[in-house]
């Protein structure tokens, strides 16, 4: 073996991470390599999880002590050790809490420069005084609108809000909005002592009182004389009144708990802020314009269309008036502007606006975001290690970015991409295909070498998709014929104008287009509020969790659309890849509702009646079964100073959440502890006798989520599995009527093999008679459709129309579609 320091690989060696069996795999450098294989092989832990962090490691060990504590700092990975590793950069789908604070401009730091270009080249009003640039961000005190804080948006409420049913009186509930239990009582008791009547009907009081009960800001403080229930101890107290509207603000606001925000948000109204418009900006900023723009305009522009109003500035052609000192800072500035705007079109995003929050965003376009930064960063003789570039992305996105990736390798870089896309994989270098199943039956690298070698690999879940010869098998069935339609009139959203839709019941309908074109728009807002709106209130999360971050969408995106054929739709399930849990205390086994079965199980077994063990004794998340060193999570964390943070096995109960007592209860010889670490595949054997956990178990194993441990915390969980858990707990409900599925881009992060899988307990929905809405990328999956609306041509205001709708042969003919060259090579094979 040559030296280190001239060896043209990467070698690896015993690498343990997770599901890997001491692996050893050598890749070259200076090449474009994909890691494949199927969901849970292991191709993550090795370019993730092993090469990146140890690359990562290796960095911070040069790091000065003390600044290694203000850096995240993952620990050494699982791996003998690593020959011939360069410095590494890794671009993940993964997303920080999403906040409306963070937006496309900041993420991509072009914000920093646009307000560099107000502050030093911008025309002011006459006598104005220069800005720094922190007066043109709405996220600074200097910057931000004083009544909306920099948010755009003001909430309010009203008294319709607050009591919906003015018949009724405030001891039966007319104040809808007020808590419930003992807190709403004790504001009803304290009003009582204030001397307002509670017995009268709302709207027979004083309009004078009704405002004071609901919008006062006094908190008046008096002594109460409960009455309650005949034999109860009344004891008098101490009690403090808050108006209506002050207890919904400041729940909204403050409260942790998502379940407590979405309800105050129901007796509020958002709108645009009357001061700023929206703009979020101070008077005093928006008054300083750019080549006859504000900052807020250009912020809301397209980039593709910002980087038109840059263009010709720097090229010298500005404002008359400007002085030549301003002149050549906004040649300077715009210049560079320009120039990294058109990165981020290059990679099919000229669609986005500045002002876009990063909530907005698919995880697939906030990576390109950060992979158009990296592109003008100069680096060279770094391994890039990507994950799923091509998440999201239309095939005639594609190209794009592999002409980006084939850059950054031209600047004398390593590209590692964990990939899925057949159509990458064919234009790699290098492939190291993982496999050849998931979890306990994969972690071993089955070929590393040229792509074409694979061919000869037989073990290859990969193989068969890569060298596929011939039509796709599941586009020469017949397409059903559709059992009803829905049409949708006016649909007047985002980049949808006046719209009007028609949408087949009873079949499998893909919706596709390019980035931006308004499939999710259509879909995942219009049909699914046009129908919740038919249907009322939906169900909320199973395990209560709903996304408690996310911007309020102050717009109903059903307004102003006419809808006919509703009445043929019972219910909506619509599926996204939104996490099901926060917190390791979420997993697989609670949010399907199976460990209800399970632990219902081990109360029923003899040793736990004897010692007086119910259900809750084996939940790991109340007190009394779980082990209190460590809450029952199971670990403890170590604050290790200059070395980063870990986290350790409990000492007590050893990582395995409960206390010793409980442990001491066995059912077929299998602590809940051990349950919890089996498998789906292997627990399917075990409760083969317990009909629901059988049930739950048998429609995770069809998606393909054997891999997964019953207890597998939520934080593991890419966005792929995340939605075929939450599409697996409703396959596994008894379904009444006729259910529409609406599902955002389900193939993401699949390996073809379990795109096969997913596809099939789709179409078996649709058997049973229901109709299923795919937004979708993936050829494959349009090509076995029913039935294609094609969205376009472009994206953003280029896009917005129906281009294309019919059978995947007829949309495969369409002239004007981006979609249909690409649907008709997959039909031809």
């Amino acid at each position: 073996m040559s030296t280190p320091a001239h060896d043209p690989f990467v070698r690896v060696r015993g690498a343990r991470e997770h599901n890997l069996r001491r692996v050893d795999v050598d890749i070259p450098r200076d090449v474009l390599a994909v890691f494949t294989g199927v969901s849970g092989s292991g191709k993550s832990s090795l370019a993730f999880g092993t090469i990146y962090a140890e690359a990562q490691r290796r960095y911070f060990e040069s790091v000065a002590p003390y600044a290694r504590r203000l850096i995240h700092q993952v620990g050494a990975p699982a791996v003998d050790d690593i020959l011939g590793l360069p410095p590494a950069v890794a671009l993940e789908q993964r997303r920080g809490a999403p906040t409306s604070r963070s937006y496309v401009g900041t993420v991509t730091t072009l914000s920093n420069t646009l307000r560099m270009l107000f502050s030093r080249a911008g025309s002011y009003p006459p006598g104005a005084e220069r800005l720094d640039s922190d007066a043109f961000s709405p996220n600074t005190a200097a910057g931000a609108c004083p009544a909306c804080h920099g948010l755009g948006t003001v909430h309010r409420t009203t008294e319709e809000l607050l009591v919906p049913d003015p018949s009724l009186s405030i001891r039966d509930g007319a104040i809808a909005a007020w808590p419930g239990a003992w807190h709403g009582k004790n504001l009803r008791d304290v009003l009582r002592t204030l001397g307002y009547d509670i017995d009268r009907p709302w709207r027979e009081l004083p309009q004078q009182d009704r405002d004071w009960i609901l919008f006062t800001d006094e908190q008046p403080v008096v002594t109460v004389h409960p009455v309650r229930e005949a034999g109860r101890i009344q004891r008098p107290y101490q009690g403090t009144y808050v108006g209506a509207r002050r207890h919904v603000m400041h729940t909204f606001a403050d409260s942790r708990s998502a379940t407590l925000r979405a309800r105050a948000e129901r007796f509020l109204e958002s709108s645009r802020c009357p001061d700023c418009d929206g703009s979020r900006l101070r008077p005093e900023s928006l008054a300083v314009t750019f080549a006859g723009h504000t900052i807020a305009q250009l912020n809301a522009l397209p980039l593709a269309s910002l980087a038109e109003v840059l263009r010709p500035v720097g090229e010298g052609r500005w404002a008359e008036e400007a002085d030549e000192p301003r002149r050549r800072v906004a040649e300077a500035l715009c210049a560079d502007l320009a120039a990294r705007v058109g990165v981020i079109t290059e990679l099919g995003l000229g669609y986005l606006s500045l002002d876009r929050t990063t909530p907005t965003l698919s995880p697939g376009e906030l990576q390109r975001l950060r992979l158009a930064t990296q592109l003008r960063s100069g680096l060279f003789g770094v391994v890039y290690v990507l994950d799923e570039p091509s998440a999201g992305l239309h095939p005639a996105d594609t190209e794009a970015l592999l002409t980006v990736l084939l850059r950054l390798l031209e600047a004398g870089n390593s590209v590692y991409v964990v990939e899925h896309d057949m159509e990458v994989v064919r234009r790699a270098d290098w492939i190291v295909d993982v496999g050849p199943h998931a979890g306990e039956h994969g972690g071993r690298v089955l070929h590393s070498g040229p792509v074409d070698a694979l061919a000869q690999v037989e073990e290859s879940a990969t193989r068969r998709f890569l060298f596929a010869t011939g039509p796709d098998p599941a586009a020469g069935r017949t397409p059903r014929e559709p059992s009803g339609r829905l049409r949708l009139r006016g649909i007047d959203r985002h980049n949808l104008r006046n719209v009007d839709a028609e949408l087949p019941l009873g079949v499998f309908t893909a919706v596709t287009g390019v980035s931006g074109s308004g499939k999710s728009t259509l879909i995942g807002q219009v049909l699914a509020a046009v129908l919740q709106r038919h249907l009322g209130p939906s169900r909320p999360a199973p395990d209560g969790e709903t996304d408690a971050d996310a911007e309020p969408d102050s717009v109903d995106a059903s307004a102003g659309v006419t809808a006919e054929g509703v009445a043929a739709v019972d219910r909506l399930v619509q599926v996204d890849q939104k996490p099901i849990g926060r917190t390791p205390r979420s997993n697989l086994a609670t949010y399907t509702g199976l460990f209800d079965s399970v632990r219902k199980v081990f109360a029923a077994t003899d040793d736990a009646r004897s010692r007086g063990y119910a259900a809750g004794r084996f939940s790991f998340n109340v007190a009394g079964g779980r082990c209190e060193t460590c809450q029952g999570e199971g670990f403890v964390a170590v604050e290790l100073l200059f070395l980063p943070g870990t986290y350790t096995p409990c000492p007590a109960c050893h990582g395995s959440r409960y206390n010793e007592e409980t442990l001491q209860v066995r059912y077929r010889d299998r602590t809940i502890a051990e349950v919890l670490d089996m498998t789906v595949d292997t627990a399917v054997a075990f409760f083969e006798d317990v009909r629901p956990a059988a049930r739950s178990l048998r429609t995770l194993q069809e998606v393909g989520l054997g891999y997964l441990r019953l207890g597998q915390p939520a934080t593991e969980l890419s966005g792929g599995e995340a939605q075929r858990i939450k599409l697996a707990s409703e396959l596994q409900r008894t379904r009444r009527g006729h259910t529409v599925y609406l599902l955002d881009e389900p193939t993401t992060g699949l390996h073809p093999a379990d795109v096969e899988l997913l596809m099939r307990q789709l179409h078996g929905l649709v058997d049973a008679g229901h109709s299923v809405f795919v937004v979708e990328h993936e050829m494959s999956v349009v090509a076995g459709a029913d039935w294609v609306i094609d969205l376009g041509p472009g994206g953003g205001d280029a896009g917005g129309r129906i281009v294309a709708a019919g059978p995947p042969a007829s949309v495969a003919r369409a002239s004007g579609s981006r979609t249909a060259e690409y649907l008709a090579r997959r039909l031809r094979g």
